[in-house]
């Protein structure tokens, strides 16, 4: 499953998977308890595929760091627990992207992508570079739509 249908709900614990879109809003389906839930579109909504990271040089796609912990982890859950310490979560987080701005990315977002990592390996979502190769179907959907 592509990082696109994946969402986090403001104010709202854990990742939601995007089941439809309503009138309203959207209905998504917990991935920590499996609960429904509707959410209306004034609700802060984030979908994964569109967060970056802010780096000194660039911005990195959230997919790309995940893979990046992946590789570290050898697949495997992260070492470290997303309730650690600040200083500790931020020397992690050196070592995944060691170039990443420490004046624009707070120990609050470090234990938000270590927690959304952790849920989606526990789902066996974990083909993180998937979103280049799914950007592509779209483009030529979206093309054949028009004729």
């Amino acid at each position: 499953m592509a990082l696109d249908k994946i969402l986090s709900i403001g104010g709202k614990p854990g990742l939601y998977i995007l089941l439809t879109q309503t009138r309203s809003g959207f209905v998504g389906e917990s991935l920590l308890d499996g609960k429904r839930v509707t959410v209306g579109i004034r609700s802060n909504v984030s979908v994964l595929s569109e967060i970056a990271i802010y780096t000194l040089e660039e911005e990195v796609p959230l997919r790309e760091v995940f893979q990046k912990i992946k590789e570290k982890e050898s697949g495997k859950k992260t070492s470290i627990s997303h309730k650690a310490d600040k200083i500790e979560l931020e020397e992690y987080f050196f070592e995944i992207l060691p170039n990443y701005d420490e004046d624009r990315v707070y120990a609050s977002d470090i234990k938000k992508i270590i927690q959304w990592y952790n849920i989606l390996l526990d789902n066996n979502i974990t083909d993180f570079v998937e979103g280049k190769d799914a950007e592509e179907p779209t483009a030529v959907e979206a093309s054949s739509e028009e004729e």
